[in-house]
């Protein structure tokens, strides 16, 4: 026994200084240290399993050496500096954040577009189907969860029908977020004529650093026109048809105009990652006749990015509001630098307001959530947790100026493990929508006051201080 001892200890050491020599976050390599201290053989096999970081040599063919995006960017700013002084109201009178997600993300700013918010499951599904109906040359569908219930095998019906009348039809699912979809629908789908894809699948043995790593967008693009993006994947509980989870309370975007090209982009990109297929040409990016402006950037951010931009837009969008910040987000488990720029608006003087789940939908996040209020708390944000039913809107909304709307939550997985999209959209009247939901949401909401949530019992405290030291791995 005492040889095993010594090997345990010594492969402690040596995954140890493997870790520290990655001089990752300090959190979480304090994180994946106690873990290896206290379960050496669990230890090991999730650090491979989670914690490696190879993402250079899994993304180094992942980009399209002539993409549509690098052209956008090489025009941006004479673009930028052409169309500035036409926008209404100063709709940007500060280019740093879009001067931000061009240089971190690639993210054109878009002049000529047109946006509708959509609430819930039943306006986002009705306009994405009738939108479906008129496609005529392509569809792109990208999701992390598509469910083979009601509503997923509804969608398959359209793609199938459309793919039968000649339109082309790609899918990509995410290999863990929609495992529960069989391997005998994406056949389905295939015969249909349909191209579906899994992205990052489950494969044995499993121990995979892209285990990880997840595609957390919901995209739909049709004919280069319109698209759709959001909180929003597809699946019966999406439309609050499960008796279980109840009432579901989620945003999506309908963007039509030139914005749309970057959404493709964005597709394009990952499909030719998975099946190393080119899609190129104008029936992909037509030309746009909108005239109406409305500025908007498509920030995307995940592994294979060499910056954090959707992180760093966020970042840089609380630190430049004047008065107010608004924040929807059913998991809310930020980094350092996003707790000290939410706790510094707020010590300003800054109305900061921030709505969480307050039904859980998973226990251990829920619990590591609770455990970064207190502080937020004594700087004077408020706080307030969504009781109807499940959150899951992604929203930032500041000065009721500009407005974020995407798939990322305010955690830490979205800004660093999964593949994530926002449209940042500098326009009064989008913004004034998202704050008269965001008002209505607070109808339906439970303030947390600083006082009782101290009171709180110790079980609760124990139970959100474990869970907050395997936050960064949540």
């Amino acid at each position: 026994m005492g040889w095993l001892f010594l090997l345990l200890i010594l492969q402690v050491l040596l995954f140890g200084t493997v870790i520290l020599l990655e001089n990752r976050d300090p959190g979480k390599t304090v994180t994946w240290l106690f873990i290896l201290s206290l379960f050496p053989l669990l230890g090991f096999i999730l650090y491979i399993l989670l914690g490696r970081k190879q993402r250079k040599q899994i993304f180094q063919h992942k980009h399209l050496p002539d993409n549509k995006l690098d052209q956008a960017i090489a025009q941006q700013q004479k673009t930028l500096n052409a169309e500035k002084n036409r926008l209404p109201d100063k709709q940007i009178s500060d280019p740093k954040l879009v001067n931000l997600l061009l240089h971190s993300g690639y993210a054109p700013l878009t002049f000529h577009n047109q946006a509708t918010v959509l609430i819930n499951g039943e306006e986002k599904f009705e306009a994405l189907f009738q939108s479906l109906e008129k496609a005529t040359h392509h569809i792109h569908l990208s999701y992390y969860i598509f469910k083979g219930d009601e509503i997923g095998e509804d969608v398959l019906k359209i793609l199938s029908r459309k793919a039968g009348e000649g339109v082309e039809v790609r899918v990509l699912l995410d290999g863990i977020g929609s495992l529960a979809v069989s391997g005998k629908f994406i056949e389905v789908m295939r015969q249909a004529g349909i191209q579906a894809h899994w992205y990052f699948p489950l494969r044995f043995p499993f121990l995979s650093p892209k285990l990880n790593l997840r595609y957390h967008r919901k995209l739909v693009i049709i004919d280069g026109r319109t698209g759709y993006m959001g909180g929003l994947n597809i699946g019966d509980e999406y439309l609050s048809r499960d008796p279980e989870l109840g009432f579901w309370r989620d945003t999506h975007l309908k963007l039509s105009g030139e914005s749309v090209y970057t959404l493709q982009s964005v597709f394009i990109n990952d499909w030719y990652f998975v099946t190393r297929q080119e899609l190129q040409g104008n029936p992909y990016y037509p030309k746009v006749t909108i005239t109406n402006l409305l500025p908007v950037q498509i920030g995307a951010s995940g592994p294979d990015s060499h910056w954090a931009s959707i992180l760093q837009g966020f970042f840089l969008s609380i630190t430049m509001a004047k008065k107010s910040i608004r924040i929807e987000t059913p998991y809310f488990i930020p980094d350092e630098s996003l707790i000290m720029a939410l706790k510094t608006a707020a010590l300003s003087g800054l109305d900061v307001q921030i709505i969480i789940q307050g039904i859980p939908e998973h226990k251990l996040i829920y619990w590591a959530m609770n455990s970064y209020l207190e502080e937020l708390l004594q700087a004077g944000v408020k706080i307030y947790k969504y009781m109807k039913g499940i959150l899951h809107a992604k929203i930032l909304l500041i000065d009721h100026q500009f407005a974020s709307v995407g798939s990322a939550n305010m955690d830490v997985r979205s800004f660093s493990l999964d593949f994530e999209i926002c449209a940042f959209l500098y326009d009064r009247s989008i913004t004034k929508t998202l704050n008269e939901n965001f008002e209505q949401d607070l109808q339906d909401c439970r303030f947390i006051q600083l006082e009782s949530f101290q009171s709180r019992p110790f079980s609760e405290r124990l139970k959100e201080s474990c869970a907050r030291l395997f936050s960064p791995l949540l």
